[in-house]
């Protein structure tokens, strides 16, 4: 009964006009990022950030977290009709979504993409609604010994986040740590790494850094390598489904769910595994294997269902142990300690308007999705022709616009331009930038909880294996990363 009175609160909140206009923006901006290749809901999440400063902490994270589950539906319209992923958990579509659009199925494709979408995002969201708070109210009792190991444990997510080199992974987490530890200590008052430099000492802020590595690095990246991408010229007709096809797909839907809400909850699962695990299920128990990449409607039905439902899962940890799952999470993470929302076992306490809030929001965006993306497919067809010497400037303009905007420094501006060097190098010798976002983000909760920790015990490390709670969560984080090196080979771990 008591869930049933925080959905019913949580549905209060969410359909107050101004927060139904926030998700209504957050879907809308995210289907168009989903289907436009190249940016992806990281990029779109961190040239957005400054805009959301405006805003309330409740109608920021409805419309970044629509941002993110709406990127899941549009990215599917590019991965059917011109076989190239709007994002990265599209990937898989492409196998056999383009190969239904090619034999005058793309309706049905597009049709079951997104009714797919919507059962594996909204039955998410149940599962979400039902594991957070009894989680939340075991991780309440925390103190600093324990949140230092819970950092811990978020670190392992490193292994994870990463699908080449190990140790690339942690040359960039050590940076991370080394970029949030710049500015004013917050024990000593001291300030740390400045070298005299201003717009150093209140430290570097997450908007630059994420604006330059995901939104200036991935422009110049597609610069280099752009091509333009060959439009399927079919008439698209019978968007919905017809019995045969949710015969087909029924199973498949179901299964998606599962598979990607449990792969979501876990660090590195996220929507690009849960897709690819999908598709992999559905192969292999397929009485008719065959068929795979040459038009199957369940290896579109499947892997989308997976990658909305996963991003129902990654939620979980974020709010309820201030954990990121994905480099998404950890933007969605610091967009809260931004605006003054500690994340963590006590927001569903301390904001349950917040959280009730976003979480009966995404219920409502998923129908809006459901509806929108339907009718709009043709638009967003003629989107797909906007040439990139056009869109790309005005991508560029925003990012200067939107770093700017945070402090009015230029400061800001030239952190951004620096960082947005540094990920073109980094994309180019395939350093990969979520690591670094998630110490950044991570870096100085760690670090406090740590002195913390160590001024309660006197100096004493023996604080951290003496708590049971602390001792299960360190267990825990080297299994994980025991975990994470057996899947490695060794050679890229050493590479």
């Amino acid at each position: 009964m008591e869930v049933i009175g925080n959905i019913l609160y949580g549905f209060s909140v969410a359909f107050q006009p101004i927060n139904l206009f926030y998700c209504f923006s957050g879907v809308l901006i995210g289907t168009l990022v989903g289907v436009l290749p190249g940016i992806g809901p990281v990029g779109a999440i961190s040239l957005l950030l400054p805009t959301t400063f405006h805003l309330t902490p409740l109608g920021s994270l409805i419309m970044l977290a629509g941002i993110y589950y709406g990127a899941m539906y549009g990215g599917s319209t590019t991965s059917i009709l011109i076989n190239i992923p709007g994002e990265a958990a599209s990937v898989v579509t492409c196998l056999d979504g383009y190969q239904m659009a090619r034999k005058g199925r793309a309706g049905p494709a597009l049709g079951i993409s997104v009714f797919g979408s919507f059962i594996g995002g909204t039955l998410g969201l149940i599962g979400l609604m039902f594991i957070s708070p009894p989680l939340a109210r075991a991780a309440v009792k925390f103190g600093p010994p324990e949140y230092f190991s819970l950092m811990i444990l978020g670190f392992t997510i490193l292994g994870y986040l990463t699908s080449g080199s190990m140790m690339k992974a942690l040359m960039m987490a050590a940076l991370g740590l080394i970029l949030g530890s710049v500015g004013m200590d917050m024990f000593s008052g001291k300030h740390r790494f400045t070298y005299g430099i201003l717009v150093l000492e209140d430290g570097l802020g997450l908007i630059p850094i994420v604006m330059g590595l995901f939104g200036i690095s991935e422009v110049l990246l597609n610069i280099e390598i752009y091509t333009k991408p060959e439009i399927l010229k079919t008439k698209i007709k019978n968007l919905l489904p017809n019995l045969q096809d949710w015969k087909d797909s029924a199973l498949p839907i179901l299964r998606g769910t599962l598979v990607g809400f449990f792969l979501g909850v876990l660090p590195g699962g996220g929507a690009v595994i849960s897709s690819f695990t999908s598709y992999a299920i559905e192969k292999k128990i397929s009485k008719t294997p065959e068929r795979f990449g040459s038009g199957a409607i369940e290896g579109v039905a499947g892997p989308e269902t997976a990658n909305n439902a996963a991003t129902a899962g990654a939620f979980i940890p974020m709010l309820t142990l201030a954990i990121p799952a994905n480099a998404v999470m950890a933007l969605l993470l610091g967009a809260l300690i931004i605006n003054g929302v500690q994340p963590g076992p006590l927001l569903i306490k301390r904001a349950p308007d917040l959280y009730w809030g976003v979480i009966t929001s995404m219920y409502v965006g998923n129908l809006m999705l459901l509806i929108l993306n339907l009718p709009l497919i043709g638009l967003w067809i003629k989107l797909l022709k906007i040439p990139y010497a056009i869109l790309f400037p005005l991508v560029l303009i925003f990012c200067i616009i939107g770093s700017y905007s945070i402090n009015k420094t230029i400061g800001d501006v030239l952190i951004m331009n620096i960082f947005g060097a540094v990920g073109y190098l980094m994309k180019k010798f395939n350093y990969e930038s979520a690591p670094l976002i998630l110490a950044l983000v991570l870096g100085p909760i760690f670090e406090t909880a740590l002195r913390q920790s160590l001024m309660f015990s006197h100096g004493n490390f023996s604080i951290f294996v003496t708590r049971p709670t602390s001792l299960i969560l360190l267990v825990a984080a080297f299994v994980f990363i025991f975990l994470a090196i057996i899947k490695k080979r060794p050679e890229a771990v050493l590479e």
